[in-house]
């Protein structure tokens, strides 16, 4: 049996059948607590993120706004580590740790300014030139040189790390920042002295792997004497992931054997922990990096048991630390990300925000998986409008008549079955949206704290790959937004149709594009539409997926290894067509 394909003015009508005897279908792998979500989330509303990270730049970066708690952002002329000003951007509305008049506006976390910077690039703007000023060359700050250890961390100075956001004390918040730095670099790979700071980083990060010689089972790490280091906060073994994805990202950029094996020994020392050593944000990389490295290496990291790991809330470690799922008083809370114990559960912004960065490009390399982060992305991506204001009922806020403090821009920290504050707010029914903000400075922090900048600054991950469809409830993915440090790679989306019945899409070709493409499918393994110069109708079988690759039209596939080839450019790492 042969298909034929009419094309139709200005799209394409391209029927994929769910059964079919003559295409083989890459079959796709279960992910057991995405299995528990809703198909079809309700109530069903995507907002726009990419317009939600754009209002959030607009709104904070501004120096001369007006209201109480305004200005969000400040500049600090301390000048560590590089004798420039930086930025200062609040962590939580109001916090009184904080701004130009506190601290000697030296307290400022890198999770708040590298996380917004990324995310505004993430949705087109270039936050090397912008107001005059060069946001991106200001995180350079965040380099701790003065203290020897020449990594990227969550303050610029030890003065101020006992403030909070554990400095030098708490794993995660030393290794993450450097994760933000790569994706930044990245995006700004000709910003002064990026290319330096990058390779001692990535230099620290192998030494470190090195003496660690498969033993993460630490607090924390000083990078300054190269020693592993135990306090009251427990181990945090995924500390590999973050240290893989790291010097991964730097073999990718400077191609020294020596980061990819690192890579590889951080990889394994995740891989060969006995339970769940997920902890914050991390274990999500290191998934990614299976599915990267299994596809681009050869190697056969254990991909499913660290999806299970990221998924599950079987941590042990972190309690219960994973992605959330239920439906609460009507509210499908599923897909967004924090403990699944606390307090019945507690999702956080960044942690949901965050989370779409590793595995939505993941896709690419083990589109076995399609079905299962669609519709895991269609969850969280519908529950996260929840943490904003303008989106939860004020029944189910806990300081709804503060909320224009927010602007619109700002989210709470999270949300939780139950108010987590021993005797506040105990009336209000789940979700309860609400943050953090007043623990971390019990009697002086105000109830506005609650208000998360710090997450609400990464929405532009959202933004950079999310697009709704024409058909509500379909979202469009691109699994390149945040493929940092990819080989030379084609437009590839992902949709995911939550439905029971077929749905038909129009699938437009992203602007920009020269000449005629043609789309193939990762799912089906062949192509689906020959010459397109707009798009093309795209029908979707019921709960099923496709992966849709916009390559040059007319050129010769050639296949090596097993991998799809069109021009020199990988289009499809497992190709097994019958």
């Amino acid at each position: 049996m042969k298909m034929r394909f009419k094309l139709i003015t200005p799209f394409t009508l391209i029927l994929l059948f769910a059964f079919t005897l003559c295409f083989a279908q890459v079959k796709q792998i279960a992910i057991n607590r995405v299995d528990a979500m809703s198909n079809l989330p309700r109530p069903l509303q995507i907002i726009d993120w990419k317009q939600m990270a754009l209002n959030f730049d607009r709104t904070v970066y501004d120096f001369k706004a007006k209201g109480e708690y305004w200005p969000m952002v400040w500049m600090d002329s301390t000048g560590k580590n590089f004798k420039q000003p930086a930025l200062g951007m609040y962590t939580a509305v109001g916090d009184v740790r904080q701004g130009l008049q506190n601290n000697k506006g030296m307290f400022h976390e890198a999770l708040a300014n590298m996380g917004a910077v990324l995310g505004a690039s993430l949705v087109g703007l270039d936050k090397s030139k912008q107001q005059g000023l060069n946001y991106v060359g200001m995180l350079k700050n965040y380099f701790n040189k003065d203290t020897g250890w020449d990594i990227m961390m969550n303050n610029t100075a030890p003065e101020v790390a006992l403030l909070g956001g554990g400095y030098g004390r708490d794993w995660w918040y030393d290794v993450y920042p450097n994760v933000l730095f790569y994706a930044i670099y990245d995006k700004y790979p000709l910003e002064p002295d990026f290319e330096v700071m990058a390779r001692r980083i990535a230099e620290q990060f192998y030494q470190a792997d090195s003496v660690l010689n498969g033993n993460y089972h630490y607090s924390y790490f000083d990078y300054g004497k190269m020693k592993p280091m135990t306090n009251q906060i427990c181990a945090q073994p995924d500390a590999a992931a973050g240290h893989a994805y790291v010097l991964y990202a730097a073999y990718k950029k400077f191609g020294d054997p020596r980061y990819l094996k690192g890579a590889v020994s951080a990889m394994k020392a995740l891989e060969s922990q006995g339970i769940n050593p997920t902890y914050e944000l991390l274990m999500p990389f290191g998934a990614y990096l299976a599915a990267r490295m299994n596809a681009e290496q050869g190697t056969s990291f254990n991909l499913a048991k660290m999806l299970d790991w990221t998924f599950d809330g079987t941590a042990v470690c972190r309690e219960g630390w994973g992605f959330l799922v239920g439906n609460w008083n009507g509210f499908d809370i599923s897909g967004t990300v924090g403990s699944t114990v606390d307090h019945g559960g507690y999702a956080f912004l960044m942690n949901t925000f965050d989370a779409a960065w590793p595995l939505v490009p993941l896709v690419r390399y083990k589109p076995e998986y399609a079905t299962a982060i669609g519709k895991w992305m269609l969850n969280a991506v519908n529950a996260s409008r929840l943490f904003y204001p303008q989106y939860m009922p004020v029944s189910h806020q806990t300081i709804p008549e503060l909320a224009a403090v927010t602007k619109g821009v700002i989210a709470y920290e999270g949300f939780a079955k139950a108010s987590t504050f021993d005797t506040l707010y105990q009336s209000l029914k789940a979700p309860v949206a609400q943050g953090d903000g007043p623990k971390w400075v019990p009697g002086k922090n105000p109830e506005v704290s609650q208000f998360s900048v710090y997450g609400s600054a990464h929405a532009g991950i959202f933004g950079g790959i999310v697009k709704e469809t024409d058909v509500k409830g379909i979202l469009g993915l691109d699994l390149l937004a945040t493929d940092f440090y990819a080989a030379k790679a084609y437009p590839s989306y992902l949709f995911y149709n939550p439905y029971r019945s077929a749905k038909t899409i129009n699938f437009k070709l992203p602007k920009g594009l020269k000449g005629k493409r043609d789309v193939y499918d990762l799912l089906s393994q062949r192509f689906v539409a020959r010459n397109l110069l707009a798009g093309a109708k795209v029908t979707i079988p019921a709960l099923q997926s496709v992966v849709l690759v916009c390559v040059p039209a007319g050129l010769k596939m050639q296949i090596k290894n097993k991998q799809m080839w069109i021009d020199g450019v990988v289009v499809d790492y497992n190709y097994n067509k019958i």
